[in-house]
C-alpha cells in the first residue's frame, strides 16, 4: 500500500460509518489520485457501476471532503442548461449569454482553483445527449480534476469518444457491498439492535450486494424490533419472504 492509499484509508475511517464503506473509499481514492497527479498526466476519472451500489453516498462524501463542484445531469438538460448550472455552482448566477461565452466564463472560473474537482453525476447522459465533447473542452482548458460518475456501461460509451477516453487517468468500478459494509450500515439503520453475523450475511445475499436494498432491509428489521423484545436477531427469526430483494413479494413478519 502506497502513501496515498494509506492517507485515503486513514481519512475515510475517521469519518462516519457511511465513509467507511468500501465504495466510498474507492471513489475518494480516485478523486485524491486526480488531484495529486503529476504534471502532464490526464485528469479525468471514471467511477461506474450499477444503480444502488452507493455511488451517491460516495459522491457526497467526496464532495464534502474536497469542496468539489457537483452537477447531476438531468434528462432535460441541453448544452446551455449544463453551462448555466455549472456557472451557478461556481457562484456566477448572473452570467447569461451564448453557449460559447458561457463556456469561456466557466473555464475562467474553474481555472481560478485548479485543484478543486468537478464531479459529474449521471455522466451517461452527457454521452447520450451529445454533450461529452463540451465537457472535454471545459476540462482541456481549465485542467481541473474531473470525475465522471455513471452506470456500468459508461466506460463502453466513453470508448466511442477517443478524445475523451484518451484523457482518462483511471477507471474504477463500484463493487457490491460485502458483510463488512452491511455491518457498518446496520450501525446506522439498526443502532442499538443486535444482529447476528449469519443475519448480516443473509441480508447481503438477499440484497444482491446493493447498498440501497441493504438499507431497506435494515430499516424493516428496525421496524420489527420496535414490536419485539428479542435481544438478538438472527436468520431463524425472519421468514424467507421478509427480505426485500427488489422484486415484488408478500412480506412475512417472522419465521414459524
Amino acid at each position: 500500500m502506497d502513501i496515498l492509499d494509506t492517507k485515503v484509508n486513514q481519512t475515510v475511517h475517521q469519518q462516519s460509518n457511511y465513509a467507511a464503506l468500501e465504495n466510498v473509499a474507492r471513489l475518494f481514492g480516485l478523486v485524491s489520485k486526480l488531484q495529486s497527479r503529476s504534471g502532464g498526466l490526464p485528469g479525468i476519472g471514471v467511477f461506474h457501476g450499477p444503480s444502488g451500489y452507493g455511488k451517491t453516498i460516495s459522491t457526497i462524501f467526496a464532495q464534502n471532503r474536497t469542496r468539489a463542484l457537483l452537477l447531476q445531469i438531468g434528462d432535460s438538460w441541453t448544452r446551455k442548461k449544463l453551462l448555466e448550472k455549472l456557472l451557478e455552482e461556481l457562484g456566477e448566477t448572473g452570467r447569461k449569454g451564448s453557449i460559447a461565452n458561457m463556456a469561456e466564463w466557466a473555464i475562467e472560473c474553474l481555472a481560478e482553483d485548479p485543484d478543486r474537482p468537478l464531479i459529474i453525476d449521471e455522466a451517461d447522459k452527457l454521452v447520450d445527449k451529445g454533450m461529452i465533447e463540451l465537457l472535454r473542452e471545459l476540462y482541456e482548458h481549465a485542467q481541473v480534476p474531473v470525475l465522471l460518475i455513471g452506470e456500468e456501461l459508461l466506460p463502453e460509451k466513453l470508448m466511442k469518444h477517443e478524445r475523451v477516453h484518451n484523457r482518462v487517468l483511471s477507471w474504477v468500478a463500484a463493487q457490491p457491498c460485502n458483510a463488512s459494509d452491511a455491518r457498518k450500515l446496520a450501525d446506522i439503520y439498526c443502532r442499538g439492535i443486535r444482529l447476528s453475523d449469519d443475519l448480516i450475511d443473509l441480508i447481503v445475499e438477499k440484497s444482491g450486494g446493493v447498498a440501497r436494498r441493504i438499507c431497506v432491509n435494515l430499516d424493516q428489521i428496525r421496524e420489527e424490533a420496535l414490536l419485539s423484545s428479542q435481544e438478538v436477531y438472527d436468520t431463524q427469526y425472519f421468514a424467507p419472504g421478509f427480505f426485500y430483494t427488489g422484486e415484488p413479494r408478500s412480506r412475512g413478519r417472522r419465521a414459524a
